[in-house]
């Protein structure tokens, strides 16, 4: 039994948070004045984080305080020392001081938070407490770190980045579609993201490169006669969109228009004898928001 387990691979690899592991690298130096230092600055960051964040009145609160300086600076670490090892990490925490990794990280932090988490987007996105407060969540999501577990908050980062670039080109492109409606700019606070560019991606179906961003009943129903007479080529009507619409956004369109072009019902059934109101109640699904409704 012994010699099978022993044979067995390791499920999980050791991943202490970077703070950890570069202190510990002190157990082969001498202690000096940089490890007294050190202490302190960590303390510091300690107090401040409960002040701001946790309760610098409560126990809990300041190990909670402690657990966010292990992640805020771990976090720092990880990307300020990217291909270099635990000991590089204790050197550069002597040499700059553990304040330089802790707002490394914290900046980070700041800058995930002010990327949109949805592709709908409203007033309230730009309100200074809300922001706060989503920088908070943030902050506690991914930088509390227990010194004696294994910590992800790296990984988490990069997948939170990752996820919320591609929700802000999404967001950039219906952005510029707004911008350049064919009736004139869109300038509602409220933001559809995905409606935009659905109505923008079915519009286009009809040909001539004309910029829908915003639709209602009226408008909808003249374009299903207009299919329904002329039957323009639709992939024709897409690449006339495509033209008009800048480098930087044409990725984030011509992916919609990929997946519209076999999966959207509206598409799929507007050339054949649906009537109005069915195609109309599945324009709704697409266009959310974005859809003004001009009578019943």
């Amino acid at each position: 039994m012994g010699q099978a387990a022993a044979n067995l691979p390791a499920i999980v690899g050791e991943n202490l948070p970077r703070l950890v592991r570069a202190i510990r690298c002190l157990a082969q130096r001498e202690v000096g004045d940089e490890t007294v230092i050190l202490a302190d600055e960590l303390a510091g960051i300690t107090a401040m984080v409960a002040e701001k964040f946790t309760n610098e009145r409560t126990a809990e609160g300041i190990q909670r305080a402690c657990f966010l300086t292990v992640g805020g600076v771990s976090l720092g670490l990880e990307h300020l020392l990217t291909h270099e090892g635990d000991e590089a990490a204790l050197d550069f925490l002597i040499a700059h001081g553990a304040e330089h990794a802790f707002q490394a990280g914290f900046r980070l932090i700041r800058e995930l938070s002010q990327l949109p988490e949805d592709a709908l987007v409203g007033e309230y996105d730009q309100d200074p407490v809300y922001a706060q407060r989503r920088l908070k969540e943030l902050f506690v999501d991914i930088c509390h770190a227990d010194p004696g577990q294994n910590w992800s908050g790296p990984q988490h980062y990069e997948a939170q980045f990752k996820e919320r670039k591609q929700v802000q080109a999404i967001v950039r492109a219906a952005n510029w579609l707004r911008r350049h409606h064919y009736q004139g700019p869109i300038t509602d606070a409220d933001l559809n993201a995905e409606g935009v560019i659905a109505v923008a991606i079915i519009f286009a179906i009809e040909g001539g490169g004309r910029i829908v961003a915003r639709t209602g009943q009226k408008d909808f129903e003249r374009l299903v006669a207009a299919v329904r007479k002329n039957k323009p080529d639709f992939e024709a009507g897409w690449a006339e969109l495509l033209e008009k619409i800048p480098p930087q956004h044409q990725g984030v369109i011509a992916e919609r228009i990929e997946s519209y072009r076999t999966h959207c019902t509206v598409i799929q059934k507007i050339r054949g004898r649906s009537a109005m109101k069915t195609l109309f109640a599945e324009l709704e699904n697409y266009a959310g928001s974005e859809l003004e409704v001009d009578y019943s």
